[in-house]
């Protein structure tokens, strides 16, 4: 099961909308591809739809987190 989706995960998508992937439906949000236009290697974390059945393959996007960057060497 995929936990996390990347923009390039997702396709890269352009636009908000509902979207097949192969874990199931994926709802993106304006809110989503904001983030990723800001930070494009941010993963989301995959939330099931509360409202959605126990069999249900519907998602959208939780929280995100940014790739951790090197610390700079001041050596």
């Amino acid at each position: 099961m995929v936990d996390k989706v990347t923009w390039q995960k997702a396709g890269r998508v352009t636009e908000p909308g509902r979207y097949m992937f192969r874990f199931g439906w994926l709802t993106v949000t304006a809110d989503d591809l904001k983030v990723w236009e800001q930070f494009p290697e941010a993963s989301f974390t995959l939330v099931k739809e509360p409202d959605a059945g126990p069999d249900s393959d519907e998602y959208h996007l939780g929280l995100f987190e940014l790739p951790s960057a090197p610390l700079p060497d001041h050596g």
